[in-house]
């Protein structure tokens, strides 16, 4: 039996799905709303008193960190070289010029008053010092940080890891999804692909048997700042919200944290390189939607697929 428990947090609605023999309701599920506000409370930019928030307001010296932050931060190492530099912690700044300075939930997606963003140069995340013997970090002045996506994906991963020894089972952290094992019976979990046209509707659905599926797009975290629609996802390489057709990519990889980074890789990319750069990863499928509706697939994706999807390009 599917047992599940929504909830939220990170500014997303969550849901924590665990399957077993039993009909009652298994009690770890109640504790992943607890470690998600620990991890919250460490990670959040949107927090004045978080880990990630005083160490922002820190610089030129070394601040020891947490275990989690430590992690989380190997991660957005880990993504920046995976994505050579195109999904990166530094951008903080771009964000908030952009508009993006509090939680969505606080956000107006129709009128955001603010200035008309201009360009932030971004810095290598190569100029943070990182010590791990001692597990400090030490940003340069000029640099902050915000983990985004990337701490998302790394909740979701830990979440699954630990209800796994409970049975197969899924963490949906707001698009980021880790997911243990093919359920009970030998079967594939049903994942929708929700239609960016069509709110609350699904414009496919994906059979995955474990790993990760993650979406990055402009067609939900975006609002208007003096008459320009502007959305979250930043190109380092202009310090402003990617200029781009494409309007949502969602990724098929063997963890959910290689498939939140490739998503957002994708996306900045845009359609032709962007799914050039997903056919380069064997262990990867990819599909993009464009503004225009048309729909592009790798070479993959429709082992996953189920369906019949409209105006296919390739």
């Amino acid at each position: 039996m599917l047992h599940r428990f929504p909830f939220r947090a990170m500014g997303c609605d969550m849901l924590a799905i665990l399957e077993q023999d039993s009909e009652s309701a298994p009690e770890i599920l109640k504790d992943v709303p607890i470690w998600f506000e620990e991890w919250e409370q460490t990670l959040s930019r949107f927090r004045l008193d978080s880990e990630l928030s005083r160490l922002n307001r820190t610089f030129d010296q070394p601040i020891p960190v947490s275990k989690a932050f430590w992690e989380v931060f190997q991660t957005a190492v880990w993504a920046d070289e995976f994505s050579q530099g195109l999904v990166t912690p530094t951008v903080l700044d771009a964000m908030l010029e952009a508009g993006y300075d509090r939680s969505f939930d606080d956000m107006s997606q129709e009128q955001f008053s603010g200035m008309i963003p201009h360009h932030v140069e971004n810095h290598s995340l190569a100029m943070v010092v990182a010590d791990p013997e001692h597990q400090t970090i030490s940003l340069p002045k000029g640099v902050r940080l915000d983990f985004g996506g990337v701490a998302k994906g790394w909740a979701a991963h830990q979440v699954m890891e630990r209800l796994r020894e409970f049975g197969p089972c899924l963490m949906n952290a707001g698009g980021d999804i880790a997911i243990s094992s093919p359920r009970l019976d030998g079967s594939t979990w049903q994942v929708g692909v929700s239609d960016p046209f069509k709110a609350g509707s699904d414009f496919d659905i994906l059979h995955v048997k474990g790993g990760g599926v993650a979406s990055s797009g402009k067609d939900r975290r975006h609002w208007r700042c003096n008459g320009l629609l502007h959305h979250h996802i930043i190109n380092p390489n202009t310090g402003q919200p990617v200029d781009t057709d494409v309007m949502r990519v969602t990724v098929v990889a063997p963890s959910v944290i290689e498939a939140e980074a490739a998503a957002k890789t994708a996306f900045i990319l845009g359609v032709e390189n962007g799914l050039a750069w997903i056919e380069s990863h064997p262990s990867h499928a990819g599909l993009m939607i464009l503004e225009s509706g048309e729909v592009f697939i790798s070479q993959s994706m429709p082992d996953y697929l189920q369906g019949a999807m409209h105006a296919i390009s390739k």
